[in-house]
């Protein structure tokens, strides 16, 4: 490897000292090893605590490629199939005729239940009991299968309360037990943090700028749709202990190297740990709902099997078709690519809804040192 440490590490040290940025963490596995585990600025600004390693920062749906891996390491292990129905173990889910749906189904966001109500509230959106029997009463805005959409706020507790009939754990769980066990990531890779572990979690501060550009959004914006502003997150939102300590897989609360490791355990062998074969690898990033436009954003449909193909952030999965991961609303992002081996990581706690720069840039940096690779693996 060349100077990609001392590049990336300058391109951090940059967004921080002009302001962009306040607290980064950046990690990059290269074929199961770790090739760079940084983090600079600020974790807490009124504090002045750090920005260090190992703490956790509020990544709002860059947590779903986290909930897609528990429900890939399940069927692997046989728990079910991809074509197996949610009515299987959640009978009351099939009203109003959404009794064909399958985890298939939920992974590419074509449900037909990809939207919360209206008036949902935080409070209600924290209270598991309230929002699955929400969603299992919910009339389907299309059949399953007939068109996609980004499920922003239903996609975490569709796939939590399936995962949980079908274990008998929650979500948390089956994350701790079947991933973040086995790899050593367990307190770093969270969905709803323990109370007693708040002190490890990075403040958002919301772009002044970015904050206002979104929040002149008109309420007809595609992703109203889907997540009513009330709920859409910002630094308010993530910085709420209710919501911090909720199990919401949608969304994920983490350090940048433990879902480093955990997408690079997806590619390889990782201090012999593999969660899932090369085969089912295959099989679950590959570009799934081409062709379709999603129906909550607008553009085109970009998703494998719970995650956004391509260049991160974007909706062109033709020039990266081997990359896929998630990004969250607020800059922070992972991904992985399987023809270079690769997996990068990027959390902040300034909380940007319309920049992703940081990550963009690192990406870039990290895909052109490694190039030569994806050349070989063509």
């Amino acid at each position: 490897m060349t100077d990609l440490p001392d590049r990336i590490e300058g391109l951090v040290a940059t967004a921080i000292e002009n302001g962009t940025e306040q607290g980064v963490q950046v990690a990059v596995y290269r074929h199961g090893e770790l090739v760079l585990d940084i983090a600079a600025g600020l974790a807490d600004a009124a504090s002045r605590r750090p920005m260090t390693r190992d703490t956790l920062v509020y990544s709002a749906s860059t947590g779903k490629a986290v909930a897609s891996t528990v429900a890939h390491v399940l069927v692997e292990r046989g728990a079910f199939g991809y074509d197996s129905r949610l009515v299987e173990v959640w009978p009351e889910f099939g009203a109003h005729g959404k009794e064909s749906t399958t985890l298939r189904h939920l992974l590419t966001h074509s449900t037909g239940v990809p939207a919360l109500p209206r008036d949902v509230s935080v409070e209600q959106l924290c209270d598991w009991d309230w929002m699955t029997a929400m969603l299992a009463d919910a009339e389907p805005l299309w059949a399953p299968g007939e068109r996609v959409g980004y499920h922003a706020g239903t996609f975490g507790h569709l796939l939590g309360e399936f995962v949980r009939r079908a274990t008998g754990k929650t979500i948390s769980q089956v994350l701790a037990e079947e991933i973040g066990g086995p790899l050593g990531i367990e307190h770093e890779l969270r969905f709803g943090v323990p109370a007693a572990e708040l002190q490890r979690v990075a403040v958002l501060e919301n772009d002044p700028q970015g904050h206002a550009i979104f929040a002149s959004l008109p309420d007809e914006f595609p992703l109203f749709a889907a997540a009513p502003r009330q709920v859409v997150p910002d630094a308010d939102f993530g910085n709420r202990v209710d919501v911090l300590t909720a199990d919401l897989p949608y969304q994920g609360t983490l350090s940048a190297r433990a879902i480093a490791r955990m997408y690079a355990a997806l590619l390889d062998d990782v201090d012999g740990v593999r969660l899932v074969s090369p085969e089912r690898l295959a099989e679950m990033s590959t570009l799934a709902t081409g062709g379709f436009i999603d129906e909550m954003t607008g553009g085109p449909s970009v998703w494998s099997l719970g995650y956004c193909v391509g260049w991160p952030g974007t909706s062109a999965a033709e020039d990266f078709p081997t990359m896929f991961g998630m990004v969250g609303i607020g800059g922070s992002g992972a991904h992985a690519d399987r023809a270079t081996g690769v997996s990068v990581a990027v959390t902040k706690n300034r909380f940007n809804p319309v920049d992703m720069s940081i990550l963009q840039g690192v990406s870039e940096l990290v895909t052109a040192e490694f190039a030569a690779d994806r050349v070989v693996s063509s």
